[in-house]
């Protein structure tokens, strides 16, 4: 990715957790590392574990915030939770997954969707 695209990236998740927060969200983590990657944000709306997955586009003609994370990427956002859960000890923490999209530039992004629950977690792929 390059440097422009890293700004806009963290500009991205900036305002993501500004419109969260905004929402009532207590953020927990930005960027949380886990030995597989990253997660974008890390939340809690209520009793519940919010792992948001923020992607930013120069403009919404490449789809919703839905399309930006097929079944590749959700099979690694579940992997990369599963993996916090255990460094954190929250079995069986109630938990779903978000994805926000913005759209702008660096200078201006705009969270244009938020998706609560985006997609379903088969089975017990977070127990560990």
């Amino acid at each position: 990715m390059s440097f422009a695209g890293r700004l806009f990236g963290e500009a991205a998740e900036s305002e993501a957790e500004r419109y969260l927060r905004r929402k009532g969200y207590r953020i927990l983590a930005r960027n949380a590392r886990t030995p597989s990657g990253e997660l974008d944000l890390i939340t809690r709306s209520g009793s519940v574990l919010v792992f948001v997955e923020v992607k930013a586009r120069g403009s919404s003609t490449h789809g919703g915030a839905v399309g930006a994370v097929d079944g590749r990427k959700q099979a690694r956002l579940v992997r990369l939770a599963a993996q916090y859960l255990a460094r954190h000890q929250l079995r069986n923490q109630p938990c779903r997954f978000d994805v926000i999209l913005c759209v702008g530039s660096e200078e201006s992004p705009a969270v244009v969707e938020h998706i609560e629950h985006a997609f379903e977690v088969p089975g017990d792929d977070l127990r560990w």
